[in-house]
């Protein structure tokens, strides 16, 4: 028997793996710098962001650290993506609780290769009371924790439809409703 949880985790895949030629038509191409992708999903009891970047738009290097600093910073990065709440604003109506996030990254996790293009995939769960209050999610807290981030491109998949948003620093509001 599936978990509600998994139950929304499915249906959110599945609404983001049909709005897949709308990602197509408008999504850069690959690893850009500067750039970062999140994939949002509105489901019945939860909200699902997936959030795709280059270490350099987060770490400013994407290979293994090499110093002391670099570990820290590494470190601190890893703080930093564990903290949904930190990082997306959503409504205190909708009644959202994160759930523990799933980071891969083969920076964070020691066993990048020499020569690679590192990049942080985050996956996040919100379970919510009321995500039909949600209008807007807050990427304040992702801009400033992450300066070297100079666009953010989105997907959203809800019950009422799907948009694609491009939101450019000092933009910070992410629209779930057209």
């Amino acid at each position: 028997m599936m978990t509600r949880a998994r139950q929304g985790l499915t249906r959110a895949a599945t609404w983001l793996a049909l709005s897949a030629p709308l990602a197509a038509a408008g999504q850069p191409a690959g690893h850009a710098h500067g750039a970062v992708r999140l994939d949002v999903a509105v489901d019945a009891g939860s909200v699902s962001l997936q959030m795709d970047a280059p270490l350099d738009s987060l770490l400013g290097f994407e290979r293994a650290p090499r110093s002391d600093a670099e570990r820290r910073a590494v470190e601190t990065l890893r703080n930093q993506l564990a903290r949904p709440a930190a990082l997306f604003g959503v409504d205190a109506g909708a009644g959202c609780v994160a759930q523990p996030p799933v980071i891969k990254s083969a920076v964070l996790d020691g066993s990048a290769q020499a020569g690679e293009h590192a990049d942080v995939d985050a996956s996040y769960l919100l379970r919510c009371r009321q995500p039909g209050v949600l209008r807007v999610i807050d990427l304040s807290g992702l801009m400033t924790a992450f300066p070297r981030i100079q666009r953010v491109e989105v997907q959203v998949v809800t019950p009422g439809g799907q948009l694609k948003q491009t939101l450019k620093r000092p933009q910070a509001m992410l629209r779930l409703t057209r």
